[in-house]
């Protein structure tokens, strides 16, 4: 009975969720594809960019930027660990269903993925941003299979792409450039 009211709250949070994102989505001007994002990453890069990159909030952006080519890198390596089943086939894919109705995505910019080494705060942020670049650009030539998502589960390639451009999206808006 406990599991059937839990679930049961999971999916009317997460269409709530959904209405609000949608909402918010409609509010912000996203980068809807990789290669899109692989251009506003080169952009950043730069030398006068690059100085001025300041977090709002949270982490420092080399942290960030790190934390995004871990995430990138996951989806082909595998996740360090993972959510239970249960959690991936109820929460956590009816959170990533919200997200990809609204477009965006929000969540706790300062976890860590579960698992994952520690990142250190700070560091040479150019060289933080090639590395999700390099990891985009071998997550769009990878061919292999994609390892599960850590909380949504299994997810074609195309919904990993979706998944790391909102996922990048999210945690940009926290940075000030």
């Amino acid at each position: 009975m406990k599991k059937r009211r839990l679930l049961t709250g999971a999916v009317a949070l997460t269409a709530v969720a959904a209405l609000g994102l949608a909402t918010y989505r409609k509010s912000t001007v996203e980068i809807t594809s990789i290669a899109a994002m692989l251009t506003q990453l080169e952009a950043l890069k730069s030398p006068d960019s690059v100085t001025k990159l300041v977090a709002k909030t949270g982490w420092a952006p080399y942290k960030v930027f790190v934390h995004l080519a871990q995430s990138i890198q996951y989806s082909m390596t595998g996740y360090p660990e993972m959510k239970p089943k249960l959690f991936q086939h109820t929460a956590g894919s009816a959170a990533f269903y919200a997200f990809s109705v609204a477009g965006a995505m929000r969540h706790n910019l300062t976890e860590p993925i579960p698992g994952a080494p520690a990142i250190a705060d700070t560091g040479n942020v150019s060289e933080a941003i090639d590395l999700v670049i390099t990891a985009l650009q071998a997550f769009q030539s990878y061919n292999g299979e994609l390892h599960p998502h850590f909380a949504y589960g299994v997810l074609s390639k195309t919904e990993f792409a979706n998944a790391h451009v909102m996922h990048i999206e999210n945690h940009l808006k926290e940075i000030q450039f």
